[in-house]
């Protein structure tokens, strides 16, 4: 990709070379031609890869450990929004799916994204 081209990208060889332009324009100050250029080709970048590299949502029990971490909570604090030690065992271990009212309170209170708490989770391996 030339300095004055920009183009779909369709092709590894079109990505290699957005790639290697971004890189070269990594930062760039806003509102200039260097950093217009950043800005489409990031979205060009972004759409090429959400095609061609799709990533699954995370599930749901990795992203409550996740943000249980990030959060420093224990399995105690989760009491007030999925129940009992038992029902935060069995969520925790695969065991019990999560409720409709368990992944409100988990979106309301520990932000994780609905569309995350609502897939299945993936079961534990034998």
């Amino acid at each position: 990709m030339t300095a004055t081209e920009i183009k779909p990208i369709r092709t590894e060889r079109d990505y290699d070379g957005a790639l290697k332009e971004i890189e070269r324009l990594w930062g760039a100050k806003s509102g200039t031609p260097e950093g217009d250029r950043l800005d489409v080709l990031a979205t060009l970048i972004d759409a090429y890869e959400a095609e061609h590299y799709p990533m699954d949502p995370p599930d749901p029990v990795e992203a409550i450990k996740f943000r249980m971490e990030q959060q420093g909570l224990t399995r105690r604090d989760l009491e007030e929004i999925i129940g009992t030690r038992t029902r935060i065992a069995e969520v925790l271990n695969r065991k019990r799916g999560l409720s409709i009212t368990m992944i409100r309170r988990l979106h309301e209170r520990l932000g994780i994204s609905a569309d995350v708490l609502i897939r299945p989770s993936r079961k534990k391996a034998a």
